[in-house]
């Protein structure tokens, strides 16, 4: 019987354990998408204690803790830190089976040394541990980033952002900080009022006066060039599904204009807006050379109650049952027809969405670029041992898993960063298996390599940040005064 989490954890052969030692555990990370704050990793924040550098944000303890019934005011109310933490610790041992288990005691692991089962026994005596080695140089937000061997974090920004901590932490060496543009309300018109006054926000920032639809899209693609400047590279959007809904010039400046009178359309109207505003972003996107990123089927902000009181994201929401596949096609065939379907990378939050969205990559690959079609790694609620495993057996049989750019942690908290440890282990343990189940050649030389490609090589090659970053370096990089950030 193997013990919990030693040094052969998730590895269950010798073959598995040589290829994860060899080729993945020394390798540094790309973390390509994340919700990290620029500003901590700018100002270099030192956390108070271990409560604020791993529960603060992360909607997955706090689901958690819910589903036990511990009060609110432990989770993201008004209790004292220690007692959150303390709420947390009682949750753990029930937590077995869900990846929060694994990743608690990876997380103690690393980079605290910390080696106990975190309980309500053992919580002070890891409150005090973790939180008094956050107090010291080495444990800031880029001291972790150092310790974890972060080379390159890409953060997610309203095209408001001023990226003023990006251009504050531009520096020669270490690790690189990169925005994401993230244009999603820019399109999100549920709510007309809110979407109003985020147009006239973007209008401020970008110095563009928006009463036309032509003069929103040149708004953002200020904001692009801006970003652009500033090392971005990458774009991101949050949605059910992708948008397909031809329409004219005069059918959706009529709809802008409704919409800016504070009035009313129908959902198809609207169907229609997000997609002229996406089909219109993609080709910008195209035009620089960005990677586009879309993550789809979400159901959000589902208990209404709620989100009054505790905003969105913060645990209310679910996997969706959207249609994914036509629209899809239809979306990225418009862009191909012209020529300007640029890397795209999607990823799907409903399991059974896997096989659409593997084979829909192989669809759209070109000549000349390896991969340019990514199907994204294991995302939210998938992103466990039993998902990421589905993930990376429906793209080997599917796809190619060898030009697969790996794992990203998706995550708000520093302390997320041994979810590419949990990633790798699983990738050289699936790998291990097949070579002694006969099914791969014993070969560890070509098996590194792949390895070694999809946990670090691809995604260098596939991004191209240190380029982006030189870039940004040898730019002026000033702070555009009209550029303030919303926060």
């Amino acid at each position: 019987m193997k013990e919990f989490l030693t040094e052969d954890f998730l590895l269950e052969t010798k073959t598995a354990a040589r290829l994860y030692y060899d080729y993945a555990a020394d390798l540094p990370i790309v973390d390509y998408h994340c919700h990290l704050s620029p500003e901590d990793i700018a100002k270099d924040r030192q956390f108070e204690n271990i409560t604020r550098a791993w529960l603060e944000g992360d909607h997955y303890k706090w689901r958690a803790m819910r589903t036990m019934g511990v009060d609110e005011k432990n989770i993201t109310g008004s209790a004292d830190d220690r007692d959150k933490f303390i709420a947390w610790a009682k949750t753990v041992p029930y937590t077995m089976r869900n990846p929060l288990y694994h990743w608690t005691h990876m997380e103690l692991q690393k980079p605290f040394g910390i080696n106990i089962l975190l309980n309500e026994d053992n919580a002070d005596e890891v409150y005090d541990k973790s939180s008094g080695l956050l107090q010291q140089p080495d444990f800031s937000t880029q001291g972790i980033l150092k310790k974890m061997k972060v080379e390159v974090v890409c953060t997610t920004d309203d095209p408001v952002e001023g990226l003023e901590y990006h251009q504050m932490f531009r520096k020669e060496d270490g690790p690189i900080m990169l925005p994401t543009f993230r244009p999603d309300k820019a399109y999100a018109v549920d709510n007309i009022q809110s979407w109003n006054d985020y147009v006239d926000r973007l209008a401020e920032v970008s110095g563009v006066e928006i009463s036309s639809f032509y003069n929103l899209m040149d708004a953002l693609e200020s904001r692009i060039d801006y970003f652009h400047a500033n090392g971005c590279r990458l774009s991101d959007h949050g949605l059910t599904h992708l948008h397909f809904q031809l329409c004219n010039e005069i059918e959706i400046n009529n709809l802008f204009t409704q919409m800016r009178q504070n009035k009313e359309i129908s959902p198809s109207k609207k169907e229609v807006f997000r997609y002229a505003v996406l089909i219109k972003l993609s080709r910008m996107y195209h035009a620089r050379g960005w990677v586009q990123q879309y993550h789809l089927g979400a159901l959000r902000n589902t208990n209404l109650s709620k989100l009054e009181v505790n905003g969105p994201d913060s645990g209310y929401d679910s996997i969706g049952d959207f249609p994914q596949a036509q629209k899809m096609q239809q979306f990225f065939n418009r862009l191909q027809n012209t020529d300007q379907l640029t890397k795209t990378i999607i990823y799907n939050l409903n399991p059974a969405d896997n096989e659409i969205f593997a084979t829909m990559t192989g669809n759209f690959q070109e000549s000349g670029t390896k991969g340019k079609i990514q199907w994204g790694s294991a995302w939210w609620f998938l992103d466990q041992k039993e998902g990421i495993e589905k993930q990376l057996n429906t793209l080997s049989n599917m796809g190619l898993l060898s030009t697969f750019i790996g794992m990203l942690t998706d995550s708000r908290s520093f302390l997320s960063f041994p979810r590419h440890e949990y990633f790798r282990r699983i990738l050289c343990n699936m790998l291990g298996n097949d070579v002694e189940n006969g099914l791969l050649p014993n070969d560890d030389q070509w098996l590194g390599k792949l390895v070694s490609d999809i946990c670090y090589y691809n995604a260098r090659n596939y991004f191209k940040f240190d380029a982006a970053h030189q870039e940004a370096l040898n730019s002026k990089g000033q702070l555009n005064r009209k550029s303030t950030s919303t926060t």
